[in-house]
């Protein structure tokens, strides 16, 4: 088994404990192991020719997330902020100790853990595919949902897709544009594309 398979199954394994589950076209999975595959999925699309550290770090964004969940910090922009900050270098702890126990070198564990970090984003292009790609995970699994719930409020729909977007560049917009929405689904992806213009 070659270092980035065997890094792979230590990843899906871990993500495997998740006890929050997620259901999707009748069947349930572990939430972080669902996600990460899609997101890996995401980034191979986005990317055919991605490198070793960046599918590492797709294989790997959210390890462990349900360890430190939201509600174990005060509510608050502040300790939203210090929450996410933290969780992502939660991320990078775990996935750091995983690759150096398959013995990948101290310079490709440290390039995984600044794609984790989103360092760069927007002239990193590792990072922005990164980004890209956890954006349209959202937008394929997730979106419908939150729009649903949300359905008495448009414009709030439209801010949070508009935000996520923005994060985006313009080859995750045409992905995004592709995906199989609902009619008031497009719809409000649509209007969140003409904000930022």
């Amino acid at each position: 088994m070659s270092k980035l398979d065997a890094a792979y199954k230590l990843f899906d394994e871990y993500n495997r404990k998740d006890p929050r589950v997620f259901e999707w076209a009748g069947e349930t999975y572990p939430q972080e192991y669902f996600f990460a595959i899609k997101l890996y999925e995401w980034v191979l699309k986005l990317n055919p020719d991605a490198g070793e550290e960046l599918l590492l770090a797709s294989r790997s964004q959210h390890i462990g997330r349900w360890e430190m969940p939201r509600d174990s910090y005060l509510e608050g922009r502040d300790s939203y902020l210090k929450w996410r900050k933290e969780l992502a270098l939660h991320h990078a702890s775990i996935a750091t100790r995983l690759m150096q126990q398959v013995g990948y070198a101290d310079v490709q564990v440290k390039r995984v853990s600044e794609i984790l970090l989103k360092k760069r984003i927007k002239t990193d292009a590792d990072v922005q595919t990164m980004e890209n790609a956890l954006c349209l995970v959202f937008l394929e699994f997730q979106y419908e949902e939150f729009r649903k719930k949300h359905e008495d409020d448009l414009p709030k729909v439209v801010n949070i897709l508009w935000k996520s977007l923005l994060k985006m560049d313009a080859h995750g917009h045409q992905f995004a544009l592709s995906l199989p929405y609902s009619e008031a689904g497009l719809n409000a992806v649509i209007a969140a594309m003409q904000k930022l213009n």
